[in-house]
């Protein structure tokens, strides 16, 4: 390889190692409906505003759309494979912030589990339930974490009954309640009031 090419392949990997990486899980809906199907009671789930409003916010985000019937688990192993090719590569773990909504929410707390790596940020979006220790007693958060939830939503509650069942190390933990009344339909919108603390959590140093 001539040193000329050399040189900008090893620039273009230090600004990529350089620049805040985000994965970003969307919720059950997407994985069974197109992008331009309405749910019956929230509506389009503005994916692609989403998403463009992280690329805007300045990352480097990842943002697979994933097949119907997608196992949780598996997933999230893959998005651990994800996350430890970027710090081979010389991203820094506290550059990393995985986001999750919904059943993404779910993905993104098994990947927590899995990394056991107290830098990485994670943002967990309507996706804990009461029960959620007695279906999965092996979950473990780890990492920095900020739980979002609505309170109008019949299908999430806070996230601060399994964080203090996890025995692993977070680093740091907060928690916002919102009000908009859209129940679990808020997370379909690209909305300010999660979209913003969720930047700023990634953001952070």
């Amino acid at each position: 390889m001539k040193p000329i090419y050399l040189l900008l392949l090893l620039l273009y990997a230090g600004n990529l190692a350089a620049q805040k990486q985000l994965i970003f899980l969307h919720n059950r809906w997407v994985e069974d409906h197109t992008l331009d199907e309405a749910h019956p009671d929230f509506g389009i789930c503005e994916w692609q505003a989403i998403t463009d409003h992280f690329v805007a916010a300045g990352f480097q985000i990842t943002a697979d759309l994933r097949p119907s019937g997608t196992d949780a688990r598996q997933y999230a192993a893959k998005v651990v494979q994800q996350i430890d090719s970027l710090i081979s590569a010389g991203t820094a773990p506290s550059d990393i912030t995985v986001v999750g909504t919904s059943k993404g929410g779910f993905i993104a707390m098994f990947t927590s589990s899995l990394l056991q790596n107290p830098a990485v940020n994670f943002v967990f979006i309507g996706c804990c339930f009461d029960n959620l220790i007695e279906e999965q007693p092996d979950l473990q958060f780890c990492g920095r974490i900020l739980s979002i939830f609505e309170e109008s939503d019949e299908w999430s509650q806070s996230c601060r009954r399994a964080k203090r069942y996890s025995r692993s190390k977070i680093s740091q933990f907060k928690e916002l309640t919102l009000k908009t009344g859209l129940r679990h339909g808020f997370l379909f919108k690209a909305m300010p009031e999660w979209l913003g603390p969720t930047v700023e959590w990634a953001k952070a140093k």
